[in-house]
């Protein structure tokens, strides 16, 4: 099947702007993801017009899809788990082209998952996970039990992806397979939330009484950017503020939840400003300690 698509990348590692070109077939690896089709080639630009731009083929009676993908887009991508695919097809496809070793060393990124980005990359799982989960709280405070299932799904998955980032690893498409290996525990929830003949409601109960355990115990170490962010000076920071750090800018729109369960969590202090109102005060943000 790869020799029938050679005129179709031979043609792109000759561009001087090709940096590799990466070849997934369906079945070939523990899990290849290529949706629909039977081949997906991968194949990665330094720069181009738009960020990712897909063609369809039919060959032989099967069907193939080609990415060319700007380099950026990429690791925006990796950086904050949007497309988990393509962490597979990145370290399980077969590299058909690779301009002075970039892909061998964008492997090699991938495995050292340096400290910075991990806290990072934490944090983002860290913060979904807390929206997942108060959301999910207070649908089955209001009897909606399929709306709080579906929440609760979310922020299993949110806590899984959570632990196997801790452990060194990225989060892959079968999250569920690396996670039963690396935190039992987490897996062992899942399955019972999931198989239990409890009803329910029962078993969403006996989901969040466990989970507050696993959420509280993983609080400083999954908060640790975003506290570590928020050290750097020692005047309290207003939301305002906080919402204009580029750094911050990763966690969107879960950050005001995110950051109301850090200051329940005692991680984060509150420091009342008064203002010309009287008795209305401005809420001020500092990292505890």
């Amino acid at each position: 099947m790869e020799d029938l698509l050679r005129p179709l990348y031979q043609e792109r590692a000759s561009q001087p702007n090709t940096l590799g070109i990466i070849f997934v077939e369906k079945g070939k690896a523990t899990f290849s993801n290529v949706d629909y089709f039977d081949i997906a080639l991968l194949v990665i630009v330094k720069e181009a017009d738009r960020n990712v731009f897909i063609k369809h083929y039919n060959y032989d009676n099967k069907k193939a899809s080609l990415y060319t993908v700007k380099e950026s887009q990429l690791k925006d991508w990796l950086f904050f788990g949007t497309n988990r695919k393509i962490v597979d097809w990145i370290l399980n496809g077969k590299v058909l082209y690779d301009r002075n070793e970039y892909i061998i060393n964008f492997r090699d990124k991938l495995h050292e998952f340096p400290t910075e980005v991990r806290q990072i990359k934490m944090g983002i799982e860290f913060a979904k996970l807390i929206r997942r989960y108060q959301d999910g709280k207070a649908f089955f405070n209001a009897k909606q039990h399929l709306d709080a299932y579906n929440y609760v799904i979310h922020a299993l998955h949110h806590l899984a992806r959570l632990a196997i980032i801790e452990n060194g690893f990225h989060p892959e498409v079968t999250v569920w397979n690396q996670v039963k290996q690396i935190d039992p525990q987490i897996y062992k929830l899942y399955i019972e939330l999931l198989e239990s003949e409890e009803s329910l409601e029962k078993r969403l109960e006996l989901l969040f009484l466990a989970s507050e355990f696993l959420i509280h115990s993983r609080a400083k170490r999954g908060a640790s950017h975003i506290l570590n962010v928020l050290s750097r000076r020692d005047e309290a920071w207003t939301f305002g503020e906080i919402m204009e750090l580029p750094e911050l800018n990763v966690y969107s729109v879960d950050l005001e939840v995110y950051l109301e369960f850090l200051v329940e969590k005692h991680l984060i202090n509150v420091e009342m400003l008064e203002t010309k109102g009287k008795g209305i005060f401005h809420r001020t943000y500092h990292v505890n300690g």
